[in-house]
């Protein structure tokens, strides 16, 4: 049996990701804070993100590492949590790295999360995996977190992989996809500042799909884009949540209206503003196959929408 070390656990992503390799037949070891919130799919296994402690000894004779810890960037860009964000990315991956570098026989496979936002803000071409990186916040905490990854002293038998990963649709409490379709509901569908620019986005299904083939595939390293190959600009994506809704109104939200929603929301307008147009160039050329390569509403669903009878009829 084969055995996948999830850092991060917890999170919407460790959870998907828990649940795939469990289903097929993986030992799955979840690190996280608390047990409660990763599910029946791993084995708990407690850290702070930070320390070495006795969770290392779970890396000696894994096949495979998927460090997603990471402090939320779904909040307010002030100077503290700023901080947090950095921190908690730099922290994981440093603690990780030296794990790693004291095992006898360590994972194969280290893949570690990294954001599509480090690319530059992109309404004219579409970037690659080699594409212009970008400035501000966000762009330079990918950066920094990617440094620390690749700059890791670790085994060469080690192969590493920086998960470049767009805004990831699932329908689950809490995720921005069950945001948007809340939103739709109560008639505040419409395009978010100009509405052009790009939205890059994948499938959770495709997200786990492609984690489980890159462990297959030796011969890939480096920076990878997880992201669909249809990237969609913001107007479109809102129209189609909102046909999905049957809302009729769809009220726009200009970038200052769209600056004091995040706000009050306890997050940044940066993260449905800026324009992430982002493409599976490497994915592809390897032979990766979609199973949602364009987006369907109905697919990301977990149950349909309730809505008002009278709604039916628009």
């Amino acid at each position: 049996m084969k055995k996948i070390i999830v850092a991060g656990a917890s999170g919407f992503l460790g959870r998907h990701l828990s649940r795939y390799f469990n289903q097929r037949g993986w030992d799955v070891v979840g690190f996280a804070r608390r047990k409660s919130g990763i599910g029946e799919h791993c084995r708990f296994v407690e850290w702070d993100g930070k320390s070495m402690a006795d969770w290392a000894e779970e890396l000696n004779g894994s096949d495979v590492l998927v460090n997603l810890a990471g402090r939320s960037v779904n909040c307010r860009y002030n100077a503290a949590n700023k901080r947090e964000i950095l921190d908690s990315r730099l922290q994981s991956t440093n603690v990780l790295g030296r794990a790693i570098s004291d095992c006898d026989d360590p994972p194969e496979l280290w893949m570690n999360s990294s954001m599509a936002t480090i690319y530059r803000h992109a309404d004219d071409r579409p970037q690659s995996d080699i594409g212009e990186l970008g400035e501000g916040f966000s762009a330079e905490t990918a950066k920094a977190w990617e440094s620390a990854f690749f700059g890791s002293r670790v085994s060469g038998r080690v192969r590493k992989v920086a998960l470049r990963t767009t805004m990831v649709l699932g329908d689950e409490r809490g995720s921005v996809f069950r945001y948007l379709l809340n939103l739709a509901k109560i008639g505040f569908g419409g395009r978010v500042g100009s509405g052009k620019q790009m939205v890059s986005w994948v499938h959770v299904d495709d997200y786990c799909r492609a984690a489980d083939w890159l462990t297959e595939h030796d011969e890939i390293s480096g920076p990878i884009n997880i992201t669909s190959p249809d990237p969609i600009c913001n107007a479109e994506l809102m129209s189609k949540i909102r046909k999905y809704t049957r809302m009729p109104i769809g009220l726009p939200a200009n970038k200052w209206l769209a600056e004091v929603v995040a706000y009050l929301s306890r997050t940044d307008a940066e993260l449905i503003l800026k324009s992430r147009w982002v493409v599976p160039t490497r994915l592809e050329e390897y032979g990766f196959v979609f199973k949602h390569p364009e987006i369907d509403i109905a697919s990301l669903c977990s149950v349909p929408v309730n809505l008002p009878s009278a709604l039916h009829s628009v």
